[in-house]
């Protein structure tokens, strides 16, 4: 899709577009994998991490229904997902110290 199509569809539609961080976008990809289950490259989060910061600026309201595409599967991208990941933490097979680890966290 070109610019000037792009744009065009916005001005017809009485759409908005808002620009997203490198930062928006990669918390977007972790709550569409923490909440949702789904696991998308940076590019596909990028429509979530727009729809999230115009909700949150009041330009979309929260009941509103709203549709955003997300196509790019996160093995496009495994790497980028695995950087934002925390260490793996070892534990003993012990149930008591399994809970003192999550609770702590």
């Amino acid at each position: 899709v070109s610019a000037v199509k792009a744009l065009k569809a916005i001005y017809d539609s009485n759409g908005l577009a808002e620009t997203v961080t490198d930062e928006e976008i990669l918390d977007a990809q972790k709550l569409l994998a923490r909440t949702e289950g789904v696991g998308v490259e940076p590019a596909s989060a990028a429509s979530i991490a727009g729809l999230k910061k115009l909700v949150e600026q009041g330009d979309i309201d929260k009941g509103e229904r709203v549709v955003c595409v997300v196509t790019g599967h996160l093995l496009k991208d495994p790497n980028t997902a695995i950087d934002a990941c925390v260490d793996p933490v070892q534990v003993d097979a012990d149930i008591d110290k399994i809970k003192e680890i999550l609770l702590n966290k």
